[in-house]
């Protein structure tokens, strides 16, 4: 009898928010989850709640814009696991304060690219050996309807109007890897998609988590349901190259 093998999940940014749902969520549907965060007490303590509710969870020190910690972090998988069966690409910031793009310094620009673009390409290029280990397997890349360029150009949308050019941009830029990824990596069985979690109640972009949601806003498990369903399929469903939310597909 072929013993089935444990589905290894990796989640960047996964001590808190949108990423720390996500990963209780999954550890329940029976994935070991692996929680990348960069702050080592943060990620443990993540660690420790998830495992007090039966989950199997390990912390990965994982910095997405330190390139040797990502080599390490994929060094120990390696070690421990032999092989990732799904890397969720959740870590990323917001900086821009919605200044016009006319006016936002390209120092802040960087620094969220760094993140949410270079730091994504990092990891992804860093675990796909990993992955072809374990495959079939998934990419998630937790994108945004903010970087849809789709959307911004609709004057009917209610992005039309929104400036945020380094966040908008890096999202654009992520979507644009995962297209690309989507392709390449179809005959390794990796399949490679986005998805937008939406406004959601985090301190993500410096918000406080003890004000009031405005109205509109999502609790955070609403913010993690898509992520969880497209990380719930098959490893062998053969859905790639998409861009999705809870209410359906969105444009690139």
């Amino acid at each position: 009898m072929t013993t089935k093998k444990t589905v290894i999940t990796l989640i960047t940014g996964a001590n808190k928010g949108i990423g720390f749902a996500t990963a209780q969520g999954l550890g329940k549907r029976g994935q070991h989850v692996l929680i990348g965060a960069r702050n080592e007490q943060r990620g443990e303590e993540a660690v420790k709640k998830l495992r007090t509710n039966g989950i199997k969870a390990d912390f990965i020190q994982l910095d997405v814009t330190d390139k040797a910690q990502i080599k390490l972090a994929a060094e120990k998988i390696k070690s421990a696991f032999g092989y990732l069966s799904i890397l969720i690409n959740n870590a990323g910031i917001a900086l821009g304060n919605h200044e016009p793009a006319s006016q936002m310094s390209t120092d802040t620009m960087r620094k969220e690219f760094d993140v949410n673009f270079f730091g994504l390409v990092d990891v992804m290029q860093a675990m796909i050996p990993l992955l072809k280990a374990g495959r079939p397997a998934k990419i998630i890349n937790v994108s945004s309807n903010m970087g849809s360029l789709g959307l911004a150009s609709d004057p009917t949308s209610r992005f039309y109007k929104v400036n945020s050019l380094g966040y908008q941009a890096s999202k654009s830029a992520a979507n644009f890897t995962t297209i690309l990824l989507s392709k390449e990596l179809v005959e390794d069985q990796i399949t490679v998609n986005a998805v937008n979690p939406g406004w959601t109640a985090t301190s993500f972009g410096g918000r406080s988590t003890t004000s009031d949601k405005p109205a509109g806003m999502q609790d955070v498990g609403t913010g993690a349901a898509q992520i969880i369903k497209m990380a719930s399929l098959p490893l062998d469903d053969s859905q790639t190259g998409t861009f999705t939310e809870n209410a359906g597909t969105l444009p690139w």
